[in-house]
């Protein structure tokens, strides 16, 4: 079991193929993913970055790949000991982090500033570590 993150739902949304590397592995994140990317999706479209075409295209990509929302009981309380843990004033980034402790499970991200933070609290991976 894999957490992914929105950073790299966003990569591989982007990509003809890029849900093809994560093929075989049973992906989960918390239901906070679902806007993260549906929002970056959009706002690169609408600024221009990627083609408003494409946009849709990786949001239809995004949204037919079979990522299972998870919310334990206790995500929460947990992810808001993470931010304090770490002094963020979010906890967007630490939710993440308290799902994949949660479901000692594996987290997949680009970030990599959630990376640093997040390698002493549970197994991180970039998609070149798949």
């Amino acid at each position: 079991m894999l957490v992914i993150d929105a950073s790299a739902a966003v990569q591989a949304s982007l990509a003809a193929d890029g849900f093809a590397l994560l093929r075989g592995e049973a992906l989960v994140a918390p239901g906070l993913l679902w806007s993260e990317v549906s929002s970056v999706l959009h706002e690169l479209g609408w600024r221009g970055t990627v083609s408003r075409e494409l946009a849709r295209e990786a949001l239809a990509r995004f949204l037919a790949w079979p990522i299972a929302p998870r919310r334990p009981a206790r995500l929460v309380s947990e992810a808001w000991q993470i931010a304090d843990r770490f002094g963020w004033a979010k906890t967007y980034d630490a939710e993440y982090i308290a799902l994949a402790r949660l479901m000692r499970c594996r987290l997949l991200t680009l970030d990599a500033r959630l990376r640093r933070t997040a390698s002493g609290l549970v197994e991180v991976l970039g998609p070149s570590e798949l």
